[in-house]
């Protein structure tokens, strides 16, 4: 049957699908643009669901920041090839999820893929970017931040985002802030958040060394600990946001800098693309070796 270019192009555009899918779903449709547009969407969900198992922790980090400055957004979006997180579709998805996460602030990231968006559901529009991809693609993980006062947003290319709520100070501050936490990785806020168990388990380890070593073997146990609570200090300065030093001055703590400058730090969050996800390491070669040797002895 004739279908027209006009007809595949209204196609395309409802479904982002490429030319030829859209020809040859038109022709089993016998050129019902509904039922071809219906067809290719239950075929995406289909190839989105045999996707679904495949690791995918290559991605980009988005920022959004609200136009008030007061509360933003850090998601995580996942693909399985770093050509893909490159892709323009790709990234208009991640724009698209960090857009609806911070204008309706689901409560988690099964939550944010029911929320309605252009073309469906977020989850519709993300299955129908895997059919047209041909990649594995997942919404991670994101983080909400709400700041009383400048809320600090800093994006390392687009793997790392970070961003830092700030009470007091103000905006250059809190951006210098934010570029801190994406270099430097804090873990918690301050001593005090630190959990009793991770401060007690590194104890453990620094007098277990301190035991250890030849030149403490007579010292009592109250000097051994006494030995180690300096270690313990620099241990907290290292895991917390206002004990380390700060990138663009290492001679000042952050919990100095934030002091000349009357601010207090009242929430941080930092993503970066895959970090936790056991990447798959494939080697190429020697699966096609076992081809060769497979199509060999058949």
């Amino acid at each position: 049957m004739n279908i027209t270019a006009e007809a595949v192009k209204q196609l395309r555009e409802r479904t982002g699908a490429g030319m030829m899918e859209c020809k040859k779903a038109l022709v089993e449709a016998s050129g019902d643009l509904d039922a071809a547009a219906e067809a290719m969407r239950k075929s995406g969900l289909a190839k989105a669901d045999k996707k679904a198992g495949r690791i995918a922790a290559e991605g980009v980090i988005v920022v959004e920041v609200a136009a008030d400055g007061k509360s933003g957004v850090l998601l995580e979006v996942n693909c399985e090839t770093d050509f893909v997180a490159r892709e323009a579709d790709f990234i208009s998805f991640g724009k698209t999820a960090a857009v609806a996460a911070l204008a309706h602030r689901p409560a988690s990231i099964e939550a944010l893929l029911t929320l309605a968006v252009e073309g469906g559901t977020l989850d519709d529009r993300r299955r129908v970017l895997i059919a047209k991809i041909g990649e594995n693609i997942s919404v991670r993980r994101f983080e909400l931040l709400t700041s009383s006062g400048p809320l600090g947003a800093y994006l390392h290319g687009t793997r790392i985002g970070a961003l830092v709520a700030v009470e007091g100070g103000d905006a250059p501050l809190a951006k210098d802030l934010a570029m801190h936490v994406a270099a430097s990785n804090p873990q918690f806020l301050d001593a005090a958040a630190v959990p009793g168990d991770v401060v007690a388990k590194e104890r453990e380890i620094l007098v277990d060394q301190a035991r250890n070593d030849e030149k403490n073997k007579n010292k009592p146990e109250e000097i051994l600990l006494k030995m180690t609570e300096g270690r313990i200090r620099k241990f907290l300065g290292e895991i917390t946001f206002v004990g380390q030093p700060f990138i663009k001055d290492p001679d000042q703590t952050i919990e100095k800098l934030l002091a000349v400058a009357n601010a207090k730090v009242t929430g941080f969050a930092r993503l970066e693309v895959g970090a936790g996800i056991e990447k798959k390491h494939t080697d190429f070669a020697a699966e096609v070796a076992a081809q060769v040797a497979a199509a060999t002895k058949a």
